[in-house]
């Protein structure tokens, strides 16, 4: 990999890794289905104008954006509201051992025993994590973020089904799918969206727009760019990057604290990932 790529490569795994902590900086000031539908409103209106409509798998793009767009954004975006971002940037790395086992659910992919042992470790890590006294995370809404990590990897597999629509594509009409799905269920589940937009602060325009640009058009563009370039295997590894660059933001940015417990956790978690990835010759599509 030439050396120019290599350091876009590290820069889109610091824009979807920081990402973290502006959305958790975000959902602190506006309720968190109405920001995710922001973001993907301003996904839309940029995108759009300039890729082309999908029509013979409109049909499939709109159920990809259920399961990504709204249930896999819409419970992330609910369950950071109660999570470190450091906690949420690990769990968020079992969404690789997630999409394994569903595409060997769904697929008929298989997996052997090294990658079998990379998975369990991964689920381990979380489990340690979770039952680590003194956390100020809540419970529930780190299930909500498994469960947002969970309807990610189904819908990894109708990603990989849909292999005839570029990434560009499918972020921008997906976009445009969600938007108003997460619109609704805000207007039904949430209150305050109105008068989020005046008192919000410029940190939290300031995360949505970081959001937008940093994590969705930024980081993914690089992403999906150097897919396109090199081999899965040259640059799937250095997606582990994404969580380390989170983690420090959220002690830096947010003072968050981590303990021996959520440490040893995070290692046994980024651990059995990179075992998985080792054994993988799929690309994963990063998750925020």
């Amino acid at each position: 990999m030439k050396f120019v790529d290599l350091l876009l490569l590290v820069l889109s795994t610091f824009f979807l890794g920081t990402n973290f902590v502006a959305v958790k900086i975000g959902v602190e000031q506006f309720p968190p289905l109405f920001m995710m539908a922001m973001r993907f409103t301003l996904v839309a209106v940029l995108l759009i104008p300039f890729v082309k409509a999908p029509r013979d798998r409109m049909f499939q793009v709109f159920l990809i954006s259920v399961s990504m767009g709204t249930a896999h954004f819409g419970l992330f975006f609910i369950g950071i509201s109660g999570v470190d971002a450091a906690i949420t940037a690990i769990i968020f790395q079992l969404g690789v051992p997630f999409s394994i086992i569903f595409a060997w659910l769904f697929l008929h992919e298989t997996f052997g025993r090294r990658r079998a042992f990379g998975i369990l470790i991964a689920f381990v890590g979380v489990i340690f994590i979770a039952g680590t006294p003194g956390s100020q995370s809540s419970h529930l809404h780190m299930f909500i973020v498994l469960a947002s990590v969970f309807a990610w990897g189904i819908a990894a597999v109708q990603i990989k089904r849909l292999r005839d629509v570029d990434a560009i594509t499918l972020t921008a009409w997906m976009a445009l799918f969600s938007a108003p799905q997460l619109y609704l269920i805000s207007a039904i589940t949430e209150s305050g969206q109105i008068t989020s937009l005046s008192t919000a602060g410029v940190s939290g325009w300031s995360a949505l727009l970081y959001a937008t640009f940093g994590a969705s058009i930024i980081g993914y563009g690089l992403w999906y760019h150097l897919i396109g370039k090199y081999d899965v295997n040259q640059v799937v590894p250095l997606t582990l990057l994404n969580p380390l660059f989170a983690i420090a933001a959220a002690v830096i940015i947010l003072g968050e604290n981590l303990s021996i417990g959520i440490i040893i956790g995070g290692i046994l978690t980024l651990t059995g990932v990179f075992v998985v990835q080792m054994r993988s010759r799929q690309a994963s599509t990063p998750q925020t």
